[in-house]
């Protein structure tokens, strides 16, 4: 009994990979340019996780028919690279003071329908910067979302900040499709099942390109017999968690929607 004293973590629950199957999260970015691929992945059975941009053409439609099919729905939040690449309305800069960025912010998360969490849009300079996190953060612990860190630069502090101010943070694991073949989307998604069968869950995040598309269709309904299962964001983060819920009731402010708003 002594020993059991000394070392509380031998009472605690067994950690997920004891639990659960391996078990993966894949994250669709950039929703909403290209609706016959939206269409298609939102009616796939498997539980995906579908981030829009804000302001498309598409993303609201596809956004209302994911929902309908049990996707989870995020906002894929344009932020400021190195590379000075576009990033279209709802961009968030440096250059922005405090009120500029929280309301470009918080009317991107009102356009989106059914949002339930954020992950960045390019912003390997943004993520850099902790002024404008802070304040990005600030702004999302109002709401109930959770965030996703999409590591386009490994020294992206964007996770850490999130979980400074207590909200649900989660980190990619394996990018799918930065190279636009099948021979890559294959390596890549062996990757992310090696990495869940290692961690207990690895989170992915592809686009909606014809060929990962294809690809998706292909070999998701594949994994049941793998032994390999397939979350949502909001799943992988129960897993990690104890099967907690992410927000008591009524602990945060609802996203009130207003789909047609742009500035």
């Amino acid at each position: 009994m002594a020993g059991l004293t000394a070392s509380p973590a031998v009472l605690s629950d067994p950690p997920a990979s004891q639990q659960f199957p391996p078990t993966i999260a894949i994250i669709i970015d950039d929703m909403g340019h290209n609706r016959y691929e939206g269409e298609r992945l939102a009616q796939m059975d498997q539980p995906l996780t579908l981030a829009f941009l804000p302001y498309l053409r598409h993303t609201v439609p596809l956004a209302k028919l994911a929902y309908q099919q049990n996707k989870e729905i995020m906002l894929h939040a344009p932020m400021a690279n190195t590379r000075n690449f576009g990033l279209g309305q709802g961009g968030l800069t440096p250059d922005m003071d405090e009120a500029t960025l929280t309301r470009t912010l918080r009317r991107s998360l009102q356009s989106i329908p059914h949002v339930s969490g954020v992950n960045n849009h390019m912003g390997s300079l943004l993520t850099q910067q902790l002024r404008p996190m802070d304040w990005i953060m600030q702004e999302l612990h109002r709401y109930p979302v959770y965030f996703v860190d999409s590591r386009t630069i490994a020294s992206s502090i964007a996770g850490s900040v999130a979980t400074a101010y207590q909200i649900p943070s989660l980190t990619r694991d394996v990018f799918l499709d930065h190279e636009q073949t099948e021979e890559f989307v294959d390596q890549q998604f062996k990757l992310l099942i090696k990495t869940a069968k290692e961690n207990g869950t690895a989170i992915g995040i592809g686009h909606p390109h014809k060929v990962t598309v294809d690809y998706l269709a292909k070999h998701l309904p594949e994994l049941d017999e793998q032994g390999i299962a397939i979350a949502t964001i909001s799943g992988i983060w129960a897993m990690r968690n104890g099967n907690q819920k992410m927000f008591a009731e009524g602990e945060k402010q609802a996203i009130r929607p207003a789909y047609a708003r742009s500035n």
